[in-house]
Order: C-alpha cells, then structure tokens, then sequence
C-alpha cells in the first residue's frame, strides 16, 4: 500500500505531530509499506530555515528512514502573529495540493491537523484524485485559536466553523487522539460510525531511564538543586506566566533551592523571558532555547520533576499532551496542570501529581510533594508497564495502518500490522 500523508511539520522539527507522523510512517514502511510525505522545510517555529534546506518554488525531495518526503515552498513566519501564521498556512495548502497530484499512484490520502488548512489540502487532493481520505485531528479549530485570543471576529470565526464541518464530513474516516476530541466533533457533525481514536504514545526503546547529566545540570543553574523542567513550545496556551509567579514566591521566601528550566521556543518566550529579567529571575528561571529531539532524553532524565501545563479553559481539558508518554517512560514524576483526558491519564498510572492550572502555589506545593515522595525502579517499571498496555508507539502503529488498509479497500496482512494480537480496538488506552 502506499500511504500519501499530508503534513506540515515533520522532523528535524520536534514538535508533537512531527514526532507522531514520523514514528508511524517509519514502522509502516518497515512493515513494507510505502510512504510519501508532503511538508514544509522546517523552520518551526521560529520561522527560521533550519542549517541545511532551502525555501525553493521547485519542490525538494529526500529519503528519512526509508519515508519519501516532499518539501514544499511555503510562506515562512514564526509561531506568533495571526495574519503572518495564515499565510504560511495557506500556502502550505496551496503548494502541498499541487505537489500531492504528481505522487504515483498512492492508495489513500492523510492529512494531519494541527494546523486547519492542512486538512483541506487532504480534502482537494483526496477529490481530485478519486482517494480515499483520512483525516488526523490532533487540535480542534478553529476553537483553539479563538480561546486563546488568536481571532476574535465573529464573522471570521463562523466561516471557519462552516469551513471545520465541511471537512469532518468530506472525510472517509477521522483519526483523533482522545476521546474529549471524538466527542467535540460529535457536537458538530453526526459521524459516530467513521471516527476512530488512536492516541499518542511512546518509543519506549528510545525513551527509557538512564542517569541524569551532571554537567547539563550544572549548565543550567541545576546544581544542589531540585529542577523542575517544562519541555515543549512556548506558546500562547500554555500560560507558562505560572513558573515565573512560582518563582518570584520562592525569592520573597528567600528560597534558591528551585530551578524552573523552559526548554523550548514558543510565542511567548521572548516576552516571558524579558519579565523574568525584569523580576531579578536570572538562576531561578532558565531558559534554554530549543534543542533537537535526541536530546530530550538526557533533558528529561536530568530533571529531577516536569511540568505539564495549559491555561485553565474548558477546551483543553480534551488535550492530551504527547509529551507526557516520553516524560513517563523516563521515569520523572510529572506536576500535572492539565485537567480533564491527560490528568485522568497521569493518576491511572500513578505518573504524577495534580497542580491547579495556573496558580503558583499549588506548584510550588507539587514540587515539595514530588520531592519527599519515593520515585524508585519499582515504581517506574509498574508506569512503563503501563504504557507497554496502552500506549506503545508500536502498537498504535498498527492499529492505524490497520485502519488505513481498511478504508483504502486493501486486505490487510496482520503480520505487518504491528505487534498486537486478537481484534483492533480502536479507541486505545483506558476509559
């Protein structure tokens, strides 16, 4: 079979879907399977190419992993500024379309939100191509932008929510990755019979526990210290305004025992980074800027805790940050400011404690409970256990090009089909 995905990012870039689109596409073309992937050149999310790629008219090609992928010209911007974002996603749809029509012969069409316009590249391709298309819905938009205060013109937003329908129903079937996003398309459109759940999850080879790293941490002002570590974007949802207030408690209390470090880039971090200055932060908050993905295990390992953390909105209790899988098979206890799906998550298993989204107190609480609660091999072998049941990257593998098989009329060969037995169950992890 060959699997035409549409995406608009992929590695180098580390973000959640290029991850999850890079490690399903690898294990299928390891099961023998073709895969041809359409993106950017990376440059997220700072909007800067990265050393090595060009933004050409004419599109690249080149071979990851045995994964063919096409990078298209797009309209470069940072992960900040409405209008400058809307036109580099809008010409990613515009170029990834007419790139797709010269792919040969795929056998089914996948396009992976976020973002929104890459969704309806799948929709004209899938169309002008007579393909079946499988939609990935990893954000619901156009509500996320609106709580975050990206757009507020109402008539903008009800043209996207005709536009968000239109696309849930073009599709043959939809992929999500929680039940909280399966049952927010619900609301909007009546396709109960062709939505799917398949979640995030974890290379538990690559994400594994290992020591922490004496001289990262003495590089990073963590030293004598206990660290907590926020890993991932910077953005305007993660209302990461919390670390400094947590911070700033800590230096009224005369307390440098703490260190926050903000791995990563984001819309925000220029601005966080310019108040922690202004509040004398410097050594209690420590930003480090974005590294690639192979280095996140020595990061995480050399954390003593990590914080997960979005703004405290109804909306994102259906998020369930990919992250937190990583941070689990690492074995760091997780200070969790994330209601709902991903919280629900981190106390089955027993990964974490709860903080309330947003309030620096209860942070800095968490973060004295992770410190005097034991966090031995036992107990990370039983949440490893864990992800093996429900949250292995190689079964979820499986089950989507399993799925892929199905609506692309193909008889699937199960032996290819990742390491599972017995049905498919397509809802993945515990209720």
């Amino acid at each position: 079979m060959h699997v035409l995905f549409l995406t608009h990012y992929f590695p180098p870039e580390v973000n959640a879907p290029a991850t999850r689109t890079y490690e399903h596409a690898v294990r299928w073309v390891r099961a023998g399977h073709r895969v041809t992937v359409v993106t950017c050149n990376p440059n997220c999310p700072t909007g800067v190419l990265y050393p090595g790629y060009r933004n050409r008219l004419r599109p690249q090609r080149e071979i990851v992993d045995g994964i063919e992928v096409i990078r298209v010209w797009t309209y470069l911007a940072p992960n900040a500024g409405t209008v400058r974002r809307t036109l580099n996603y809008l010409s990613y749809m515009v170029s990834a379309s007419l790139a797709a029509l010269g792919v040969n012969r795929p056998d089914v069409v996948v396009a992976t939100s976020p973002q929104f316009f890459c969704g309806w590249a799948g929709v004209i391709v899938s169309r002008l191509r007579r393909l079946p298309f499988v939609l990935e819905v990893r954000d619901i938009w156009p509500e996320s932008i609106e709580t975050v205060g990206a757009i507020r013109f109402r008539p903008v937003l009800r043209f996207l929510q005709y536009l968000e329908r239109r696309m849930y129903l073009a599709a043959d079937h939809i992929v999500t990755v929680g039940e909280g996003y399966k049952r927010k398309i619900l609301e909007k459109v009546d396709i109960a019979d062709r939505i799917s759940v398949i979640p995030n999850g974890v290379d538990l080879e690559k994400f594994r526990p290992r020591p922490p790293d004496p001289a990262l941490r003495a590089k990073w002002q963590g030293d004598g210290k206990f660290v907590c570590a926020y890993v991932g974007t910077i953005g305007l949802a993660h209302g990461l305004d919390v670390v400094l207030d947590a911070a700033e408690l800590l230096r009224r209390q005369g307390r440098d025992d703490v260190v926050f470090w903000l791995v990563g880039e984001g819309a925000r971090k220029a601005e966080l980074q310019a108040e922690a200055q202004r509040r004398g932060l410097d050594g209690r908050v420590v930003f480090t800027g974005g590294l690639p993905k192979e280095e996140m295990p020595r990061v995480l390992a050399s954390a003593d805790a990590c914080l997960v953390h979005l703004r405290k909105t109804e909306l994102f209790e259906t998020v369930i940050p990919s992250k937190i899988f990583e941070m689990m098979a690492m074995g760091r206890p997780i200070i969790m400011g994330v209601r709902g799906d991903a919280l629900r998550i981190v106390e089955e298993s027993g990964a974490g404690v709860a903080m309330e989204p947003e309030d620096p107190k209860s942070l800095l609480g968490c973060v004295e409970k992770v410190r005097n609660a034991p966090w031995g091999e036992e107990h990370t072998e039983k949440v490893r256990d864990f992800l093996m049941r429900y949250y292995s990257r190689d079964v979820l593998a499986g089950r989507f090009l399993e799925l892929l098989v199905r609506v692309a009329g193909r008889v699937p060969d199960k032996s290819k089909c990742g390491s599972y037995e017995g049905e498919l169950t397509l809802a993945g992890g515990p209720r």
